[in-house]
């Protein structure tokens, strides 16, 4: 039984294999073929932070496929009304995976640990796997296939999708670079966990976005401060006030770089309404893969 808890819990031929997968699946769909492949199998999603793109991206991919889904919000008591051990022991005989959407990371750790179902990491603090997954699908569909020898520049905090977005990239020889303040690097042990991971990885780490995006395929961007940041907003838009990504920033790059967030985007603070709304954005897209990419994942992990 596997899990995919960080994409470090998969190798370059499986992230492939994944992103394989669900061109194969998105290919049926778009063709209108109905699909049974997951007939019987019943996924929850267990979330205790909010969701849009995650949640409704999961249940309609397993519903495409002939599945179904659960909806778990903090009603049904999980860390308050019984202990993690019990709820975690029980909670996976009535399922086939779970999807946990959390804080801690730990806390999807320990769940994994107890449990008898795979599961998938939906969001923690730590890393975003399934963002990243679909990211590197789209980068894919833009490049017709062709993903070595592209360029990712992330603008910005080097929070969970960045973390992920850097692992993923490392395993399909994609080069990762991320401009942000000294304050707000990736962690040196991060770094180190990457190389030993994927000796062959292309990353780099500035404070210069201008540079950073002139050999830019792909210009992107998150939020300045994420859920459960808020005591730090003010801060941090003080510190990231020079890494907003605008039309200015867009023009130091080649004209065939196209911009990418993973949303919800605050506009005005991390990008404009012209970069998100304009010819070179390809939000629509980024975010409808999230459905195919997960239909690979969920396909790939279930067998």
């Amino acid at each position: 039984m596997r899990h995919l808890l960080s994409l470090f819990d998969v190798s370059a031929s499986e992230t492939q294999e994944i992103l394989q997968i669900a061109e194969r699946l998105q290919a049926d769909w778009v063709a209108k073929k109905t699909s049974t492949l997951l007939a019987g199998r019943v996924m929850a999603l267990l979330f205790s932070k909010p969701s849009l793109r995650t949640r409704v991206s999961f249940q309609a991919a397993v519903a495409h496929l002939g599945g179904s889904s659960l909806y778990l919000d903090k009603d049904v008591g999980w860390g308050h009304r019984e202990s993690d051990a019990d709820f975690n022991r029980v909670i996976t005989q009535y399922l086939d995976v779970i999807v946990c959407r959390t804080g801690d990371h730990e806390i999807l750790v320990r769940l994994a640990q107890e449990n008898t179902c795979p599961i998938i990491n939906g969001l923690t603090s730590l890393e975003h796997p399934c963002q990243a997954l679909a990211d590197l699908y789209t980068l894919q569909q833009l490049r017709h296939g062709r993903l070595n020898g592209q360029k990712i520049v992330y603008v910005g905090d080097a929070n969970n999708v960045a973390r992920s977005l850097a692992v993923a990239c490392a395993q399909l020889d994609v080069a990762f670079s991320l401009a942000a303040p000294a304050k707000y690097q990736l962690e040196q042990t991060f770094v180190e966990k990457l190389r030993k991971h994927c000796p062959q990885a292309q990353i780099e780490l500035g404070e210069n976005p201008a540079q950073a995006v002139r050999d830019a395929d792909i210009i992107y961007t998150d939020v300045w401060s994420s859920m459960g940041q808020e005591s730090e907003q003010e801060e941090r838009r003080v510190a990231f006030a020079d890494f907003q990504v605008n039309a200015h920033l867009m023009s130091l790059a080649p004209p065939t770089a196209r911009f990418m967030h993973c949303l919800p985007a605050r506009r005005g603070e991390e990008v404009t309404d012209e970069v998100i709304d304009g010819p070179q954005s390809i939000i629509v897209q980024q975010a409808a893969n999230r459905m195919h990419a997960q239909k690979g994942v969920l396909a790939w992990i279930l067998g």
